[in-house]
């Protein structure tokens, strides 16, 4: 799952599945603002070892010199939030309808009378200093929008898989490594989440990469021949279709979403055991990058996010 830079062409939008933008009605305002409004903040804790043998004189004994430790993530820990889970909001959907946004989906018409219809209720979520979420993606220049999707996706496993450590910062990292934060090339990320235009990497067809014919028939990357990683986190479609979340609760999960992308590398990071030790913190990242040294870049830009948080 990494960007290839050598391949700038690829980042171009394909015939891949898109969603088809409809009015924004004041229910998905209501679900859209409360998604968004998920950000973490966190202190930061860098956890180091070294097993080092010293003579009696103050030299190594060891001829090679001391043993770097092993680069580990930052274990930035949840906030306390203006509004916790289980409370109330002060939003109230309208009677407007919700707009779907898969074509063959049902949707509400402007004159269609849905009065009788009753609306889903928005789920809590907790709410986060707007003054300090600007400040930290000015600090670490990460793009806010990025930065929502990365702290909810921390607040939803801390909920749901409290054992596994995931942090934000780590998210941030990965996301900033494998595509810029969705700033590859001309792409960014417009005001929904979505990566504008979507993120395609390099075909994997043996040439220097991996070797995986297609197994989506093109519906994610356009490619019917080979798959190709895709969107801000870089997933291949084989593994999207087995991992893949709706970080934005909107009921679709795509790798092209921010806070779907997000989600998706928390939890799949998890599956591979709790984070919270140096060991299990570096193992989930290899599990996400067969690459030790991938896994050193991920921990040094992780604690650099951290530590800006101050």
């Amino acid at each position: 799952m990494t960007w290839d830079d050598d391949d700038d062409a690829d980042a171009e939008e394909r015939g891949g599945r898109r969603r088809v933008r409809e009015p924004v009605t004041g229910w998905q305002v209501v679900r859209r603002s409360a998604a968004w409004t998920g950000v973490v903040v966190g202190a930061v804790a860098l956890v180091v070892g070294a097993v080092v043998a010293v003579s009696v004189l103050g030299t190594a004994a060891n001829p090679g010199g001391f043993a770097a430790p092993a680069a580990d993530g930052p274990h930035a820990a949840l906030p306390p939030s203006a509004s916790q889970p289980g409370e109330p909001t002060d939003l109230e959907p309208t009677d407007e309808g919700d707009a779907v946004d898969e074509g063959d989906a049902a949707t509400f018409d402007d004159s269609a009378d849905v009065s009788g219809i009753e609306m889903p209720t928005a789920a809590p979520f907790p709410l986060v200093d707007g003054d300090w979420s600007a400040q930290l993606a000015s600090a670490t220049g990460i793009p806010e929008r990025a930065l929502m999707a990365y702290a909810l996706a921390h607040i939803v496993v801390a909920s749901e898989d409290p054992d596994c450590g995931v942090d934000w910062a780590t998210i941030a990292a990965i996301g900033s490594i494998e595509s810029g934060h969705a700033s590859h090339g001309a792409t960014t990320l417009d005001d929904d989440g979505f990566a504008q235009p979507a993120i395609i990497g390099r075909a994997l067809d043996g040439n220097g990469v991996a070797k995986i014919p297609d197994t989506d028939g093109g519906m994610l990357d356009g490619d019917v021949t080979w798959d190709r990683a895709v969107g801000p986190m870089q997933f291949i479609p084989s593994t999207w279709a087995e991992w893949g979340s709706d970080g934005n609760g909107d009921g679709m999960m795509d790798p092209n979403q921010i806070d779907d992308a997000a989600l998706t590398t928390a939890t799949y990071l998890c599956a591979s055991g709790p984070m919270t030790t140096p060991a299990g913190w570096r193992a989930a990242i290899y599990s996400y990058n067969h690459d030790n040294d991938y896994v050193d870049k991920v921990a040094k830009v992780a604690q650099g996010y951290a530590a800006a948080v101050g």
